[in-house]
Order: C-alpha cells, then structure tokens, then sequence
C-alpha cells in the first residue's frame, strides 16, 4: 500500500464497496449520533413525509466515507471534511466511496470523494483536506 504523501495528482485511492443498507444500520447510528428522526428507521413515517421508504441520515453516508482513510491515521489525520448531498440512500443500496488526489502540498493532500449507490449516481461529493 502507497503512503499518501506518494500518491500523484489524479491518483484514487482503493474504492470501498459497503455491505447493502440494513435498518440495523440506521437504529444503530441513530443511537450513536441522538439523531432519532422517524424517517430513517420508521418507514410510515417516511412515507407521510412523502418518501419511497425510509432513507439513511446523510452523516451516516458521509462518516462511512471517511473509512477510506482509516489505513492512513498512521501517517497523518483529516484535517477538514466538506461535502454536499447529492441524493438519497434507501435500505438496501450499495455504495462504493472514492477519493482522488486534487491537490498536493508539502504539509497535506486534498482528494475531492464521492459515494455513489449502485445506479451509479452520486449521493454526495465533497473534498477531503489530509494533514501531515
């Protein structure tokens, strides 16, 4: 496994493909993280407030995606985080999280990341800063 300091612009890291969504999922991190609204893990609830089913919170997508820098920690740790929702994650979706190399400096690399379900369309995009 490269170091990150080594990678060039351009380069990705490995793609992660996450398990199917399960509601487990969804209870859990809304234990973890006290955000308890009904349409992530109630699917009536989703569906009066106009949903196909009920949808994962966006932090959970967006914490998972850090994963792909845990092999990393060793060498540095990310110093800031931003991200935009582009779509909606439903039980059952699969979605593989990509980071690519956008900018390097001596003190850090910046990877512009993404999740994308398994249609292939982005659920969000964002960049990642990694410090040194």
């Amino acid at each position: 496994m490269k170091q990150l300091k080594d990678l060039q612009l351009g380069e990705s890291l490995s793609e992660m493909e996450l398990a199917p969504v399960e509601r487990l999922d969804l209870i859990k991190y809304a234990g973890a993280s006290g955000d308890f609204n009904p349409i992530h893990t109630i699917d009536a609830e989703a569906e009066k407030a106009g949903l196909p089913g009920i949808i994962a919170h966006g932090m959970w997508t967006m914490g998972n995606l850090s994963k792909l820098f845990t092999p990393y920690l060793s060498e540095g740790f990310i110093q800031d985080y931003s991200i935009r929702f582009r779509g909606m994650v439903f039980i059952g979706d699969v979605i593989t999280l990509k980071a690519a190399v956008s900018e390097k400096q001596q003190e850090y690399t910046k990877f512009t990341v993404q999740a994308v379900n398994q249609q292939g369309k982005d659920v969000l995009k964002g960049d990642v800063v990694f410090s040194f």
